[in-house]
C-alpha cells in the first residue's frame, strides 16, 4: 500500500509538508555522473508534468531543492545545478561537452614521475578551460567567486580534500558564521572537488592545496547531512524532523575492476576502499533515516547492473550509460519510489528560512496541545445517528454557515410546528459536527422543565469535572458557564432542546438559584455555539434575536423517501396513487410518516389499508393516531404519538395567551381552512387579537391569508385540538360556543351577502354535522334556517328542503 507524505493534524496542515527542507546529494564517479543526471533528468521531467497539469510553471532543481551537495564529479554537477542554475537538460549538455573536452586525450601514460608521486593522466588546463566556458555559457563571470554574497534559495557546497590534513574541506556559494569559509571563486571550487588523483593535478586555492573528495567522501550524503544541519539547526543538530524530501544520487555500482585498472596495485586497496565506500556509507545512512526512508522522505537512486565495465574517463560510452539507467528506472520497484519521490517534491511552496527548527517546533506544541484538546473532548449525547434521516441539506446548511463565527458565541434558534423534525434535523447536525470538527464538545440539554435542565448542567458539571461542583450549595449553572466562556475552555456546541416555555428562560423567580432566567445562565466565548429547538417562533426571536432558521413541511418527494426509509417492505410505496394520498392525509408531517410507518410495520399491512382507517369517525382515527411507538430520536420513555404531540403546547398557550386559547379552541370546531377572522371570537382589544392570532402562528398551528382575512389550521392540529378539549369536557361548550357565533354573524341570504355568506357556509355545515350540540336548540335551528336559505339562494334545493323540515319539526 502507498504511503503518504503529507501530514494533517486537525485542521492544521504540517508545515512541513510545504515548507520543510529538501536536500540533494551527488555521489562521485568520473563520467558515470551522467547516470546522475539521467536519473535527475527522470525526476524532474515528471514533476513538471505533474506542475503542468495543475496550471504550474516548470522548475529548475535550484527551485526545489534547498541545498544541493556533491563530491568530485557529483559536485561539479552540484555546482553547474545550484551555483550556476542550470536545468538538468542544460546541465547534462555541459557535462557532456566538457567529459570530451577533458578525456579525449591523456597527457601522460606513465601514473609516477622519476621521483615516484603519482602523475596526472589528463590536462588540467583542459579541465580548467572546459569549467571556464561552462561558467561563461551560463552567463557568469569566469572569475565569479563561488560565496559572491549573494542570498540565493538554493545553497550549494562541495567537498574536496586538503592535502596538508588528507580531511574533507567543504567550499560554500554561502557563509556560515560559525564555519570556516574558503574564499574560492566558481572554476577554483569545481576544479578543487573533480582533481581526482592520478587523473588531474591538485588545485591551489589561497595558501593550500585540494585535491578530488571523493578519496573521503565518494558518497556524500553524511556531509550533506552534517552541513543541513549546521545551516538549519546548529544549536540541536537535530535535522530529521526538519526534513521533507533527502534525495541521494549515485553514479552506478562500479564494482573494483574500473578501480583497479586506474592504478598500480599498490594503490588498490585504497582504492577498493572509495569503490566499497559508496554503498557501505549507503547502508550506514538508510540505517539511520529509516524512518523517513519508510515514510517516503529519504530516496536513494543508484543504478545497480550495467556500468561495472565503464571507467571513470570513459565519456564514449554516454549510450551504454544512457542505457543503463533507463533499464533501471523503468523496473517497477524504481517507478514506485520515482513516483513516490516526485509525490513529495511537487508539495514543496517555499524555500526553507534558517527559523524552520522554530516553526516546526511551534507546530509541533500546537499539535501536542491539540492532541491534549481531543483527549479532554466531551460527548454529552442522548442520540445515536439517524440511519434513515431524509433531506433539509439546505436548513442544514444555513445553521452551519451560523455556527462558530464572531467574537462571541454563536446562537441558532430552529423552529417549526412540532412534529416537523426539528430535534430530528439538529441530531444530524450535531454527528455531522462532530466528524468536522473532532476536537468540537458537545452538550444536549433537555429543556422541557427546569428538573431537566438542572439535571443536565450537572451532568455536564461531573463530566468536565469542575471544581466545586460537588459542594452542597454550589450553583451548578454558573460554573458551567463560567467554566465554558473560559478561553482555555476549547470548542464546544450546547443544545437546548425543546425550549418552548419562554418562562424558564426569561422567568423572575424569588428562589435563589432562579432569580434570573436561563439566558442568564448561557455560556459565553468565540469557541463555543448554542443551537435552541422550539415550536415557538417568538421564542425563538427573544433567545437569538436573528439567527433563526424555520423547519417547513417536507416536499412530497423527501416524505415518499422518508416513508420508504422507515418501511421494513419498501415496496409497499409502489402504488404511487395510495402513497400520494398517504402522505397528503398526513400532511407531510414526519412524525406522522414515522408513526405510519411503525404502524404498517407491526402490523403488516398496506399502505391502502392504513389510509381507509384514516377516513373512518374522528373518534377511530383519534385512536390510531394516538397509537404509540418506538423511535431512537425520542427520549426514553416518551411515545409521544401524533395525537398528543401538541398537548403540551396548548397548555403552554392557554397559559400565557388565553385569547389565543380560546381562537384555538373555536377553530377546533368549525372547518379547518379559510377560516374568516371575523368568525373569531372577539378579544378586549385589537391588539389583543392580533397578539392572540401571533401566538398561534408562532406555534405553527395556524397560517395566513392575508389577501382576504382568513386563517387555516393545521389539519391534524386540528384533529388533536377536539381531542384535547374532549379529554378536558370541553368539546361540547366549545361546539355550542361556535354554533352560536355562527348563528349571529351569519348573514341574510340577501344578494348582497352573498359575497359573506358563501364563505360562511363550509363552517356553518361543519357544525350542524356535529352530533354534540343539541340539534333542536334555538342557535342551531336559528343557523340551519339561515344556512337553508343560503343553499336554497345558491341552488342547493336538496340539501336546503332537508334544513327547511328539520327546522319545521322543531318549530311545531
Amino acid at each position: 500500500m502507498q504511503r503518504t507524505t503529507s501530514t494533517m493534524h486537525g485542521d492544521e496542515p504540517n508545515p512541513l509538508d510545504t515548507k520543510g527542507l529538501c536536500l540533494l546529494s551527488l555521489d562521485g564517479g568520473g563520467v558515470r555522473g551522467l547516470s546522475t543526471l539521467y536519473i535527475l533528468k527522470s525526476i524532474m521531467d515528471r514533476l513538471n508534468y505533474k506542475r503542468s497539469t495543475s496550471s504550474l510553471a516548470p522548475v529548475k532543481p535550484c527551485e526545489v531543492f534547498d541545498l544541493i551537495g556533491g563530491t568530485s564529479t557529483g559536485g561539479l554537477i552540484a555546482i553547474m545545478l545550484g551555483r550556476l542554475e542550470m536545468d538538468v537538460d542544460e546541465c547534462i549538455t555541459a557535462y557532456s561537452d566538457l567529459a570530451e573536452a577533458v578525456f579525449s586525450q591523456k597527457k601522460s601514460r606513465l601514473r609516477f614521475n622519476l621521483k615516484g608521486k603519482v602523475k596526472a593522466q589528463f590536462d588540467s588546463s583542459k579541465l580548467e578551460n572546459a569549467i571556464r566556458d561552462t561558467i561563461k555559457r551560463a552567463t557568469f563571470s569566469e572569475a565569479g567567486l563561488f560565496n559572491d554574497g549573494v542570498d540565493r534559495g538554493c545553497r550549494t557546497f562541495v567537498c574536496t580534500v586538503d592535502q596538508n590534513t588528507k580531511g574533507i574541506v567543504r567550499l560554500r556559494s554561502y557563509t556560515l558564521p560559525e564555519e570556516s569559509n574558503v574564499s574560492a571563486t566558481i572554476c577554483q571550487a569545481a576544479l578543487a572537488t573533480s582533481a581526482a588523483t592520478t587523473f588531474f593535478e591538485p588545485v591551489p586555492i589561497g595558501n593550500r592545496m585540494f585535491a578530488d573528495g571523493g578519496l573521503g567522501a565518494n558518497n556524500p550524503v553524511e556531509e550533506v547531512e552534517g552541513e543541513a544541519a549546521n545551516i538549519w539547526c546548529s544549536k540541536s543538530g537535530d535535522l530529521k524532523p526538519l526534513v521533507k524530501c533527502f534525495v541521494s544520487i549515485g553514479t552506478g555500482n562500479p564494482g573494483i575492476k574500473a578501480f583497479e585498472e586506474s592504478m598500480f596495485r599498490f594503490l588498490g586497496q585504497t582504492v577498493v576502499s572509495i569503490a566499497t565506500e559508496t554503498e557501505e556509507t549507503e547502508k550506514r545512512f538508510i540505517a539511520k533515516w529509516r524512518k523517513h526512508f519508510d515514510e517516503n522522505r529519504y530516496y536513494r537512486f543508484n543504478v545497480d547492473q550495467g556500468l561495472q565495465n565503464i571507467g571513470l574517463d570513459e565519456y564514449k560510452q554516454k549510450g551504454a550509460m544512457e542505457s543503463a539507467t533507463d533499464r533501471y528506472l523503468v523496473n517497477q520497484a524504481q517507478k514506485n519510489r520515482v513516483r513516490d519521490c516526485i509525490e513529495n517534491l511537487k508539495m514543496k511552496q517555499n524555500k526553507t528560512e534558517t527559523t524552520f527548527a522554530a516553526i516546526i517546533h511551534e507546530f509541533e506544541v500546537f499539535r501536542i496541545q491539540q492532541q491534549a484538546a481531543v483527549c479532554n473532548v466531551h460527548w454529552l449525547m442522548p442520540f445515536e445517528r439517524n440511519p434513515y434521516f431524509t433531506g433539509r441539506e439546505y436548513e442544514l446548511a444555513r445553521i452551519e454557515g451560523m455556527l462558530f463565527t464572531g467574537d462571541q458565541a454563536s446562537k441558532v434558534a430552529v423552529y417549526g410546528l412540532g412534529g416537523v423534525g426539528k430535534t430530528s434535523l439538529v441530531i444530524e447536525l450535531v454527528h455531522r459536527t462532530r466528524a468536522k470538527h473532532n476536537d468540537c464538545s458537545t452538550f444536549w440539554i433537555p429543556a422541557t422543565t427546569m428538573e431537566s435542565v438542572q439535571q443536565a448542567y450537572l451532568d455536564i458539571a461531573q463530566q468536565l469535572r469542575i471544581p466545586g461542583w460537588k459542594e452542597e450549595d454550589a450553583d451548578i449553572q454558573r460554573l458551567v458557564q463560567g467554566f465554558l466562556s473560559r478561553k482555555d475552555g476549547g470548542q464546544w456546541l450546547l443544545v437546548y432542546d425543546n425550549a418552548d416555555d419562554i418562562d424558564l428562560w426569561f422567568h423572575k423567580s424569588e428562589d435563589e438559584h432562579t432569580a434570573r432566567g436561563l439566558v442568564d445562565y448561557l455560556p459565553r466565548g468565540k469557541q463555543g455555539a448554542i443551537i435552541f429547538t422550539t415550536r415557538d417562533r417568538k421564542t425563538a426571536f427573544k433567545l437569538t434575536r436573528r439567527n433563526v432558521v424555520e423547519v417547513p413541511q417536507m416536499d412530497e418527494s423527501t416524505a415518499r423517501q422518508l416513508l420508504g426509509n422507515c418501511l421494513v417492505n419498501q415496496r409497499l410505496v409502489k402504488p404511487l396513487d395510495d402513497t400520494t394520498a398517504l402522505l397528503q392525509q398526513l400532511t407531510f408531517l414526519p412524525l406522522a410518516i414515522v408513526q405510519a410507518a411503525a404502524y404498517i410495520n407491526g402490523n403488516r399491512i398496506r399502505i391502502a389499508d392504513y389510509l381507509s382507517l384514516l377516513n373512518d369517525q374522528e373518534e377511530d382515527v383519534i385512536d390510531l393516531l394516538s397509537e404509540g411507538f418506538e423511535d431512537d430520536g425520542k427520549y426514553h420513555g416518551i411515545k409521544n404519538p401524533v395525537a398528543t404531540t401538541w398537548l403540551i403546547s396548548f397548555k403552554q398557550i392557554r397559559r400565557r395567551d388565553p385569547l389565543a386559547a380560546e381562537f384555538l379552541s373555536f377553530m377546533a370546531c368549525v372547518a379547518p381552512k379559510d377560516v374568516p377572522q371575523s368568525l373569531l371570537p372577539f378579544g378586549r382589544s385589537r391588539k389583543k387579537e392580533v397578539d392572540a392570532m401571533g401566538t398561534l402562528d408562532a406555534y405553527s398551528f395556524i397560517s395566513r391569508r392575508p389577501a382576504d382575512l382568513a386563517l387555516d389550521m393545521h389539519r391534524l392540529v386540528h384533529l388533536a385540538m377536539r381531542n384535547w378539549l374532549r379529554q378536558e369536557n370541553l368539546l361540547a361548550h366549545w361546539s355550542e360556543r361556535a354554533v352560536t357565533r355562527l348563528a349571529e354573524v351569519f348573514p341574510s341570504h340577501d344578494h348582497l351577502n352573498r359575497s359573506v355568506w358563501k364563505r360562511y357556509l363550509t363552517h356553518a355545515k361543519y357544525a350542524l354535522d356535529s352530533d354534540i350540540v343539541d340539534k333542536y336548540g334555538e342557535n342551531m335551528v336559528d343557523l340551519a334556517w339561515k344556512f337553508g336559505m343560503c343553499l336554497y339562494r345558491d341552488g342547493r334545493w336538496k340539501e336546503a328542503e332537508d334544513l327547511f323540515v328539520l327546522v319545521m319539526e322543531t318549530r311545531k
